[in-house]
């Protein structure tokens, strides 16, 4: 009985040493670049949220790093490059030890569109252009000309209430909005509260339907009264 012990334990120690030798020796060569685990043979991309997302132009980008030595793939460099494809606002590349990349990325969301006049730009919340122009302009998107504040989600949530009879919003000296309807109307709103001047015209457009009568321009800059020409 002891002997067989000895003999159990001896077996045990050997194949210990044996394992550890040959995981050793796998660590070391994919340390100097060697073997299957070091080289990148599997990417991985996830974003915020994929209903719909297009994710073919960072696919293109990542590509490039398979094949790679996962010990002299600059890990930056490959999210620089991300970075740069148009809908990407954030991403970030870990590299696991099974020889795959897995990417994340934050991706920008159009909330309305930017007209030079000719073409249409969808644009995120914070006014980045995050697509290829389109020829014709978007029916259920709000539009924007000229430069623009840093943020536009709140003004464009807003505007949705009259989004069949915008033609375009404008920024006005860095401060204040314009709308110009469909029917060529202006209308000026105030510098505080725009959203509230939009509630306020839409509720008056329901009651009135003014947006639909023969006038130029609607001034709500002023709070206490509004003047129609």
């Amino acid at each position: 009985m002891a002997m067989k012990r000895s003999l159990l334990f001896w077996l045990y120690f050997v194949c210990a040493i044996a394992f550890g030798v040959y995981f050793a020796t796998r660590i070391i060569m994919t340390g100097l670049g060697h073997g299957k685990l070091a080289t990148i043979h599997n990417i991985s991309i996830a974003a915020d949220a994929t209903d719909g997302d297009d994710l073919s132009q960072i696919e293109m980008v990542a590509k490039s790093a398979l094949g790679a030595r996962t010990n002299s793939l600059s890990i930056d460099s490959l999210n620089r490059r991300i970075d740069e494809v148009p809908t990407v606002q954030y991403s970030a590349t870990r590299r696991m030890p099974n020889g795959t990349l897995r990417i994340h990325v934050r991706l920008y969301r159009a909330v309305a569109q930017w007209t030079d006049g000719e073409y249409f730009y969808p644009l995120s919340g914070d006014g980045t252009i995050v697509h290829t122009p389109l020829d014709a302009h978007d029916s259920t998107a709000i539009v924007f000309r000229g430069t623009l504040p840093d943020n536009i989600t709140e003004i464009t949530s807003a505007a949705h209430v009259l989004a069949d009879k915008i033609n375009y919003m404008e920024w006005i000296e860095n401060r204040r909005w314009n709308i110009v309807t469909n029917d060529g109307i202006t209308i000026m709103l105030p510098e505080n509260n725009p959203i509230g001047a939009i509630h306020g015209l839409h509720t008056m457009n329901e009651k009135q339907n003014i947006l639909s009568k023969n006038i130029k321009v609607i001034d709500m800059r002023d709070a206490a009264r509004v003047l129609i020409k």
